[in-house]
């Protein structure tokens, strides 16, 4: 919002904590401008990078509609796990560039979050590769499972399924995301420049084809060095 001190933009400001207009725009004024000026939905992942640095502890988000979100279908999900543990965590030791993952249940999803180094196509063909048939048992409980089963069969259809289902992971900064919306319509990126004076209209429409998101790439660090060895090494005092 802009933060000029005039009565005018002090009124505009305080707009989005009124329930008149929260209501208008959620109801009116967005469904108009998605139908006036849709954006696209930007596929889920990190964007490739020839920055090494961007090619370590990359995030996976990967966001699985549950076929039975009862109580009961959740608790065959949880057993799909629980009973497949140590064949998928030794799967995820032989691909070699896993850091960690975890399996969540929230809402009417299973999730996977994981970090991993390199390339997203690689890292989740070794994983199908590896443990593709054990993978299978929690396919099965998830919507549209069954046409990639068995995965191991089916690794590039596999692929696109999860980039698909991967959270998309926008950028730290709001210039970047419009480059990529403009991209995504075979536009050159940021020409003319988008206005960033008040809560952007690319921003809220984006938000609108791609409600669930990752919020940036996300904080890395190695914490088995501490700041002082890292210091040292750089011949900083303190």
């Amino acid at each position: 919002m802009t933060s000029q001190d005039s009565w005018f933009n002090r009124y505009v400001n305080s707009l989005p904590d009124r329930g008149w207009f929260n209501f208008l725009s959620r109801y009116v004024v967005v469904p108009y401008w998605a139908w006036k000026e849709p954006k696209p939905k930007l596929p889920g992942g990190p964007r490739p990078s020839p920055q090494p640095s961007e090619n370590v502890q990359r995030m996976m988000n990967l966001i699985m509609p549950l076929k039975d979100p009862s109580p009961a279908g959740r608790a065959r999900a949880t057993l799909a796990i629980a009973q497949n543990v140590d064949e998928i965590f030794a799967g995820l030791d032989n691909v070699g560039t896993v850091h960690f993952a975890r399996f969540l249940l929230i809402d009417n999803h299973i999730c996977m979050i994981s970090v991993y180094d390199g390339d997203f196509s690689n890292y989740i063909r070794d994983f199908i590769t590896t443990i593709g048939s054990v993978f299978d048992d929690v396919m099965s409980l998830v919507e549209g499972g069954e046409a990639l089963m068995p995965t191991e069969h089916n690794v590039e259809e596999f692929i696109d399924w999860v980039q698909d289902h991967d959270l998309f992971q926008a950028p730290d900064f709001p210039t970047d995301l419009f480059g990529l919306q403009d991209a995504a319509k075979g536009l050159p990126p940021n020409k003319p420049p988008h206005m960033l004076g008040s809560l952007p209209r690319e921003l809220i429409l984006q938000l609108h084809a791609n409600p669930n998101i990752s919020l940036g790439g996300g904080y890395r660090a190695y914490p088995g060095v501490s700041a002082a060895q890292v210091r040292s090494k750089f011949g900083v005092g303190w």
